[in-house]
């Protein structure tokens, strides 16, 4: 198995902590959330607000299940259109009340049945995209584990994005990209080497911003070590952000974005 295979499935097993152990390691108060006013609550997306060191904050993230109950549940952390437009609407009111949004992403992808496809799936992710880029309040986001495609990206669109060490984030899966690309799902070592799709590669490509460190024991093991990490960045980064004016928050997020084009081989 390839390093970055080792990385991936270090991502998608099962015991990794979830959005709502981080959100519990994390911040006070959480007060979740549910519906998108349309049609119903999505188990995939968990969201609300919450306080970090005497801050209010708004915290969204993918929810993935360490149980077959759990994953049910959650539909094994792919969120259906409701779920991103759920996500949108605590984003909303997170700028009319002026307070930043945290993302947790964790998802091989949206899901993708036939039901997702009539209730707009495509339009929900696309919307997402477009509202995240111009909204007014700051956005961090972290990725807490796999970050599949349009399923991840529609969380992403942030000011800084940073992601654990044991990380991923692509346009799909190795799985996929091998049976796609050459139809031979056996070269999957070599797709995942040729994606580039670990933190490391995406702190080098200007993708990521940050990466931390997860415990040699297993993160499952020692969740603290990673979240105390994560809570020096938040202490740090949260009041430059809340400091800047409106025009200087979303010129500086235009700007990151622009950037993607400057990648190293």
């Amino acid at each position: 198995m390839s390093e970055t295979m080792k990385t991936v499935s270090i991502a998608r097993k099962i015991q990794r902590p979830t959005t709502r152990q981080f959100i519990d390691m994390l911040f006070d108060d959480f007060l979740e959330f549910h519906g998108d006013r349309y049609f119903k609550d999505d188990g995939a997306i968990v969201g609300g607000i919450a306080s970090f060191q005497g801050q209010p904050i708004t915290v969204i993230g993918i929810q993935k299940g360490q149980t077959l109950e759990e994953n049910v549940t959650c539909n094994f952390g792919q969120p259906n259109p409701e779920g991103y437009r759920k996500a949108l609407r605590l984003m909303k009111q997170a700028e009319k009340f002026k307070r930043p949004v945290i993302t947790l992403i964790n998802t091989a992808g949206a899901y993708c049945g036939v039901g997702a496809e009539e209730r707009g799936q495509g339009e929900a992710i696309a919307r997402n995209l477009m509202e995240m880029s111009r909204l007014k309040t700051p956005i961090i986001s972290i990725f807490i584990g796999e970050g599949g495609s349009g399923g991840a990206l529609a969380l992403a669109v942030a000011d800084t994005v940073w992601m654990l060490e044991h990380g991923m984030y692509s346009v799909l899966s190795p799985e996929g990209f091998a049976s796609i690309l050459w139809r031979d799902s056996s070269r999957v070592d070599e797709a995942a080497e040729l994606m580039r799709m670990t933190a490391d590669h995406l702190l080098q490509n200007h993708v990521i911003d940050r990466k931390f460190t997860e415990s040699p024991n297993g993160i499952e093991k020692d969740l603290p070590y990673t979240t105390d990490q994560i809570s020096e960045a938040l202490k740090e980064t949260l009041p430059e952000l809340m400091a800047l004016s409106t025009e200087e928050l979303l010129e500086k997020r235009y700007a990151r974005f622009r950037q993607y084009g400057e990648f190293e081989e």
